[in-house]
Formats: C-alpha cells, structure tokens, sequence
C-alpha cells in the first residue's frame, strides 16, 4: 500500500501569499563566552532555503553546523544578524532519537501532535497514519527497547512531521547507523520529502535543512549542498546537485562531485590547521 502526505486544510495562513523562502538566515554569526575570552563559532553567514528545497549543512566537525541550526529552530539567539521562518516554528530531529522510553511508539508521535493541538480523538489515528508512512504500520504499541536503531529513527521522524512544520531541521540524524540502515533511511527521507511536493499546493511543500559531516550522504540526499568552513564557520561554497532523484549512493555522478566536494573540504580544513 503506498502513503502519501495529506494535505492540510486550509486556512487563513494558508491563502496569504507564500513567502519566497522557508528559511532566511541573514548576515548571522554567533559567539560563546565571556567578553574579553569570547569564542566566535559562526561568521557573517546568510543562507535562503526554498519552499520545498532540501539543502545539506555540510562542514568538519566542530565548524558550527548545529549551533546553526540550533539557531534555526530558535533554541538559541544569534549574536548578530537575523532568522526567519515564515512557515512557523521548524520541527526538528536529532542524530539521537530522544524518544520516551516509558512510552509505545504511537504515544512518542502523539505528543508532539497534542502539543500542536490535535484533538484527542484524531490522535491515535494520526499517529498511526504517520507511522505508516516512515514503513512502521503495526509499530503503534511497541515500545522503545523493543525497536532496533533504524527503527526508532522512523519513529523520531515521524514525530517530527507530526509537528507540521513546512521546514524540517536535521542534526545527522543517521550518524549513529550502519551503513545499511543509513542508506534505506535516505531512500525513506528522499521519498517522504518528495512526496509532500508532489502532493503540496501553494505552500511549496516540506523543506529540509539537514547537516551531515558526510560528503556522500550531502550528495545522495540534497538540491544544494553549503560547505562551511572551519571555525568561525563561514559560507566556504556551495553546490546545486544537478543529479535526478533517486539516487544511489554509489552512483557514478554522486560519486564525482563527491570528490570535487571532498577535495574543497580538505583545502578548509588546511587553512583552519594554518591559523
């Protein structure tokens, strides 16, 4: 059987007109401490995402990627500069899955849907349409020890859709897989992402910001790929990935713009080791 994104019903939001970004991340930098022994992790950085684009994060390790998008979703405020989400506030899923272990996986995806008001009613129903849709029909009354790690990631994901949100932010959320798991899960976030713009109308669909330290993983999964460099991130270069979906990991095309990305990330990585 195969499931599709509903629609929501529309509202008075919904027929204002729709703004030309989902994200806008404009001059914004960041820095922690105290002053006088201050430490400047983001720099002057201003990022657009597209209604209904999917764009990867893609930096070292320490670069400030998910302080970025912690910004994004609003868990912190940037030190200079400004962010907009137009849509409302993002939904947002992490490299672990935070799931309740007290609760079945139905009841881990109805909270985030009674904490967005859905009437208690439609909840179970909900939950295990959302369910379904990231392959778990039947997973409603397992519980969290029960579910292997691939499996619990379907779940914190469909616990983010049941937020809503027209902008989904990603902190590498499939770091902790096997290289298995990571791939069915990418096929998984391809086909739900691209089935919410098939079936969207003015609102442009669902967009995705995901970070990754993975140079293969931004290629099989992404529109646009932003290289940040290392501390203070800055917007190093980016990429529009030319390369029809589906795609394969293995693919000759991933794989040569691959490499193209992979040597421009070494070259920051350098420059960062020089300073």
């Amino acid at each position: 059987m195969t499931t599709t994104l509903t629609k929501r019903p529309a509202t008075t939001a919904d027929a204002a007109p729709t703004a030309s970004y989902a994200a806008r991340i404009d001059h914004v930098s960041k820095s922690f401490g105290r002053p006088g022994a201050r430490q400047h992790v983001l720099d002057d950085i201003s990022i657009d995402v597209a209604p209904g684009e999917f764009v990867c994060l893609l930096g070292a390790s320490g670069c400030g990627k998910s302080t970025l998008l912690n910004l994004v979703a609003g868990l912190d405020a940037p030190t200079s500069g400004s962010i907009e989400t137009p849509g409302g506030r993002p939904a947002l899923m992490f490299q672990e899955h935070a799931l309740f272990p007290w609760l079945t996986a139905g009841r881990n995806v109805e909270l985030a849907l009674r904490l967005r008001g859905v009437p208690r009613a439609e909840r179970r129903e909900e939950a295990e349409r959302l369910l379904e849709l990231v392959r778990l029909k039947g997973a409603y009354g397992k519980r969290v020890h029960e579910l292997s790690g691939g499996m619990r990631q379907r779940v914190a994901m469909a616990r983010a859709l049941a937020q809503d949100s027209r902008l989904l932010l990603m902190d590498e959320p499939f770091a902790a897989l096997d290289a298995i798991t990571r791939d069915v899960l990418h096929d998984e976030l391809t086909r739900i992402w691209r089935t919410s713009n098939d079936t969207a109308s003015g609102s442009g669909g669902l967009s995705v910001l995901f970070v990754t330290h993975n140079v293969r993983e931004a290629v099989r999964l992404a529109e646009r790929v932003v290289l940040l460099s290392s501390r203070p991130g800055r917007v190093a270069r980016e990429w529009q990935v030319g390369i029809a979906q589906p795609r394969r990991i293995e693919d000759a095309a991933v794989a040569d713009l691959s490499v193209e990305i992979t040597e421009q990330l070494r070259g920051e990585i350098r420059r960062h080791g020089q300073h």
